[in-house]
């Protein structure tokens, strides 16, 4: 026979249950707005009925419910939707890190314009046919030392604001590293704080999330795998745990490297193995060595995320040499100015000043050969007096303009005719190709193009990283009305339970006080 009191402990269990439930509806209004915050929930379970199955079972015609109980309090959240997004998110990053980088060369080359480089050989050129023109002028003479100087001082702006930059760009990397580290120490504390209390059969939902936030911000700074791992000995944690981060950082197809690049290791025999710090090894002005722990790779353009973006700007190691958007740019400049400067001076050397009688043998641009972009200036000396402008081929006569001429069309010969080259020990650079002008418009046009591709794969990217989100939102977001509604409902059926213990209450009243009173 079940008991008499039966009834009021079911509707206790209703008004607990019911009143949790309140609770929580209450913790998801109030983080309504907190970044990162997933919804949570009760989940509902039926208590064990009465009787139990057993030789002295009471004989009921069948089982009674006994009511109901919060059996945990889970957060609503998809794990495929968070790894949708980290890709995403990954990829932002490395687009984003690109096309700021490009669009800071983009200013700094300011083409076309009239401060340009090709603005300014256009006034050199003219300036040359000019002399040639009149050869006797000194105002054209002086026009084309200052023009000249003008084109010197170009290339040296272009070469130290672009080495600035990319100096600027090498502190960001190592702040991006010191901020990935950051991040991993917090992510392995959060791993620790979750280890103490899913053993004890809890879910601490709110640390869940605040691991979550922290891995996103590391996806889009370096592509990661975030596996979940419990431990084999892991106490009475419940099955919908979540248990222990291993993050790694993997190559851009997902797949991981060689030599895994464990940033928090993670095993199920023996738990938290701890953290291994990023670091980069740096060697004349390129990255040149990734390590995390004991392991290491040298293969950049197989990384992604905001980091990677960087180290492409800023320029990395290769069995070939140095690649990096900032050092090709530098180096075509550098190979560009050599060629240009070492031609004209070999023509230039080879004419005869105003009333020469000998070839003048002067220099007309000086430079370090090693970074002439840098270094490029007119010769002082034709500063000072431009009559040793060499401007005729056979005689210092005013009436001879051929090495004038030969000069301005300087501007359409192909590097492969360049004379300076075609003596022997001289070895035009690698990748000349066409003339000054051509290949100089082609620096342009591919570094347009290229800013032009990350502008455009970065708005791809976050297209997809916000669409992604708001699926991911629509799930473990807080909706104000959804949560009202819950509000109610649990609201009555809190007074539907009181009410229930009322009844019960009446009734018991009634057989305590009410029955064997026969005769009053």
């Amino acid at each position: 026979m079940r008991s008499t009191f039966m009834g009021l402990e079911t509707a206790r269990r209703g008004m607990f249950t019911q009143q949790s439930a309140l609770h929580t509806t209450g913790h998801n209004i109030s983080n309504a707005n907190t970044p990162g915050y997933s919804r949570q929930r009760i989940n509902f379970t039926q208590t064990t009925p009465y009787p139990s199955v057993g030789m002295n079972r009471p004989q009921l015609p069948g089982q009674m419910g006994t009511g109901v109980e919060a059996g945990t309090v889970q957060r609503i959240r998809e794990s495929f939707l968070d790894v949708q997004f980290r890709t995403e998110n990954t990829k932002m990053g490395y687009y984003g890190a690109m096309s700021e980088s490009l669009t800071k060369m983009e200013e700094i080359m300011n083409e076309p314009s009239e401060n340009g480089l090709h603005s300014t050989l256009e006034k050199f050129w003219n300036a040359l046919q000019d002399l040639s023109s009149h050869t006797e002028n000194t105002g054209a003479r002086d026009v084309v030392a200052a023009t000249g100087q003008m084109v010197a001082d170009t290339l040296n702006y272009y070469h130290n604001s672009l080495t600035r930059v990319q100096e600027d760009i090498g502190s960001q990397i190592g702040v991006k590293v010191d901020e990935i580290n950051a991040i991993v120490g917090q992510i392995d504390h959060l791993n620790k704080q979750i280890a103490e209390v899913e053993p004890h059969g809890y879910l601490p939902n709110d640390l869940y999330d605040e691991r979550d936030v922290l891995v996103d911000q590391l996806s889009k700074m370096v592509n990661v795998k975030v596996t979940n791992v419990i431990p084999n000995n892991y106490g009475n944690a419940k099955s919908i745990a979540e248990g222990l981060y291993n993050i790694e950082i993997v190559q851009q197809d997902g797949k991981s490297f060689a030599q895994p690049l464990n940033l928090i290791s993670v095993t199920k025999a023996s738990g938290i193995m701890g953290t291994n710090k990023l670091e980069l090894e740096d060697e004349n002005g390129a990255v040149s060595e990734l390590k995390v722990g004991d392991a290491s790779i040298t293969d950049f353009d197989r990384l992604s995320g905001e980091l990677s973006g960087l180290i492409k700007s800023f320029g990395y190691k290769t069995e070939s040499g140095k690649k990096g958007s900032y050092p090709e740019m530098l180096d075509k400049l550098n190979k560009m100015a050599a060629a240009f400067a070492n031609e004209f001076n070999h023509i230039h050397s080879k004419g005869f000043a105003l009333g020469a009688s000998e070839p003048s043998g002067k220099d007309f641009f000086v430079f370090d050969q090693g970074n002439p972009a840098q270094s490029m200036k007119v010769n002082q000396d034709l500063l000072d007096d431009s009559s040793l402008i060499a401007a005729g081929k056979e005689s210092g006569a005013s009436g001879d303009n051929q090495n004038a001429q030969l000069l301005a069309d300087l501007r359409k010969k192909s590097f492969s005719d360049y004379g300076f080259y075609k003596q022997a020990g001289n070895t035009l650079p690698e990748g000349l190709n066409g003339s000054l002008d051509t290949y100089y418009s082609g620096i342009i046009g591919r570094m347009g193009v290229d800013s032009q591709s990350a502008k455009k794969d970065l708005r791809n990217s976050s297209i997809l990283a916000d669409s992604v989100e708001q699926n991911r939102q629509s799930v473990s977001a807080v909706s104000l009305d959804e949560e009202m509604t819950n509000m109610i409902k649990f609201q009555h059926a809190y007074n539907a339970s009181a009410r229930n213990i009322t009844v019960v209450d009446e009734m018991l009243d009634k057989i305590i006080n009410g029955m064997g009173v026969v005769g009053r």
